[in-house]
Formats: structure tokens, C-alpha cells, sequence
């Protein structure tokens, strides 16, 4: 703790205690991605199985606790993750994940429920 103390205390906040809209931003759009990825993952994998899910630690998981369990795991994990971001005052990287996440993960799934037949 004794870095904390000379910071002053403040974890992160690049000497201001200021509201970030960006950041804020950032944070909103990245949690509701992965929040967006976890529902039509979850949609995905009951309508097609659990072949249809690409990341191989999250297909492992899914077989382990089941799919409910693991996407709940699992995007708890990464909100978490980018809420620790944010509050680290990393706006950037998570704009950036938020961006990746939409790229990859939410549009393809829309694109496979909505378009896919």
C-alpha cells in the first residue's frame, strides 16, 4: 500500500478524479457487447450445437458446466476485465476491444441467426 499512498490514493485516474464521456462510452458499448455475444452465443450453440461455437476455451467450458454457466462465467470475466480498464483509465484499449468484440463476435452471430439458413 505504500504506492497507493503516494499516489495520493487515486488507482488510475492519471491525477484527476474528472468524468471520462468517452470513457464512459467506451464502457457502455464494450459491455453491451459482450453482453449481445453471451445472449446469441447462447442462441447459436441451442440452435446449431456446440460445434457452431469458434473459441475453443469457451466450446471446452460449455461441454464442462454447460452453456449457461460458462457464457455467464465467461462474460462476467470480461465486463469485469473492462470495467477494471476503465477505471484504470484505459479508454482506448477499451474502445478498441469494443470494437473488436463487435467485429468479431457480435456481427458474425447476427449475421449466422438472422441471414444464415
Amino acid at each position: 500500500m505504500p504506492i497507493l499512498r503516494q499516489l495520493g490514493g487515486k488507482l488510475g485516474t492519471r491525477g484527476s478524479t474528472r468524468r471520462n464521456l468517452f470513457g464512459d462510452i467506451a464502457l457502455l458499448v464494450f459491455l453491451l457487447a459482450q453482453a449481445s455475444d453471451g445472449v446469441l452465443t447462447y442462441v447459436g450453440v441451442s440452435l446449431y450445437g456446440l460445434h457452431i461455437e469458434a473459441n475453443p476455451i469457451i466450446g471446452w467450458l460449455m461441454s464442462w458446466i454447460g452453456e449457461g454457466a460458462a457464457l455467464t462465467t465467461a462474460k462476467v470475466a470480461a465486463g469485469s476485465f473492462g470495467i477494471a480498464l476503465h477505471l484504470s483509465a484505459v479508454h482506448r484499449a477499451v474502445a478498441v476491444l469494443a470494437a473488436f468484440y463487435l467485429a468479431v463476435a457480435v456481427f458474425p452471430w447476427v449475421a449466422i441467426l438472422f441471414f444464415y439458413r
